[in-house]
């Protein structure tokens, strides 16, 4: 009888080893990939997961390149865009559209925003919004940009020359954007502060944004992590600064934003960032959390857009996995 025992825990033993074995060396393969960004995305996320893993933008024919002869200016039906400013936080300030977001930090010693929309929104959500909300716009120390695309950084120009901001952008999006002719829309900003591939930190007053190199969605792309005020306590916020594969699909440049994504997980989770944003409203919801911060809320209830740590950390092991896939796929 124990003989018979001990033959059949032998056999469970090497079945279990066999089985942990064969889970360990399993090879991993695009399938196995989507299904680890499906599940770090949940339901937080599942817009983002379906954009980039389920249909990429570069997944059809390549884009022809811009026009070098600036486009004439069209301005969408402001029903479709235009979205009323909202203070979020006690010192972060919702000035985008419907679509695209823009941001006012504001510190003890100046106003830091962050991305600037396309040309036609430039007055109406940031300069009237700003002032709407109480904030002067002459007080703008820097604008971050993002990455250089029209819907982010053409504004730009306009707050460099009229109220004298400096403009930081990833260097190579400064060498992109200097090649466009002064009748762009919005006009050229003339080159300030660039970031290089070890960022940099921007300090006005009491607040200080850390500038991360990621190049990816654009070769100059730049993501931030800073503080907000909320009620007196302070939370950290990591900025994605660039989602959608619009790039060229090469294995190489899916490389680029895999490891991209990585860094900016290691930069949340050092900050500590229980907040997420990006750019586009789709992929964090600012439309949305923005009015939904108007409400009033019970003692103890959270932030609209205060989640945690593990959240945070999943939409960059999301957009990484989603990355690795079709660099896969390629293969």
């Amino acid at each position: 009888m124990r003989l018979q025992f001990l033959t059949v825990v032998a056999t469970l033993f090497t079945a279990m080893t066999l089985t942990a074995l064969g889970q360990a060396t399993a090879p991993v393969t695009p399938e196995s990939l989507v299904t680890a960004a499906k599940r770090a995305a949940g339901r937080d996320y599942a817009g983002t997961f379906l954009r980039i893993c389920v249909a990429p933008d570069n997944l059809g024919p390549p884009r022809p390149p811009p026009s070098v002869t600036p486009a004439a200016r069209t301005v969408p039906d402001r029903a479709t865009w235009y979205a009323q400013p909202y203070k979020v936080f006690d010192n972060l300030y919702f000035v985008g559209t419907k679509i695209h977001s823009a941001w006012a930090l504001t510190t003890s010693e100046g106003i830091i925003v962050i991305d600037t929309l396309f040309d036609y929104a430039i007055e109406s959500e940031m300069v009237e919004g700003m002032t709407k909300l109480g904030l002067e716009p002459r007080n703008i120390k820097y604008v971050l940009i993002s990455h250089a695309h029209g819907d982010h950084d053409q504004g730009a120009a306009l707050l460099q020359s009229r109220y004298g901001a400096k403009v930081v952008m990833g260097a190579a999006d400064w060498e992109a954007t200097l090649q466009r002719p002064a009748a762009a829309l919005g006009g050229v900003p003339k080159r300030d502060v660039a970031v290089g591939p070890e960022g940099l930190k921007i300090t006005v007053g009491d607040t200080t944004v850390d500038v991360i190199a990621t190049p990816g969605h654009s070769p100059g792309t730049s993501s931030f992590v800073f503080p907000v005020k909320d009620g007196g306590r302070t939370l950290m916020v990591a900025y994605s600064g660039g989602t959608a594969f619009n790039f060229p699909r090469s294995a190489a440049n899916f490389v680029i934003y895999r490891d991209s994504a990585r860094k900016m997980g290691e930069a949340a989770k050092a900050a500590g960032a229980t907040v997420l944003m990006t750019n586009h409203t789709e992929f964090d919801g600012a439309y949305d959390r923005a009015r939904i911060a108007q409400l009033p809320r019970p003692p103890g209830e959270k932030h609209p857009y205060e989640t945690d740590t593990a959240t945070v950390q999943r939409y960059f092991e999301m957009t990484g996995a989603c990355a690795e896939a079709q660099r896969l796929s390629l293969e």
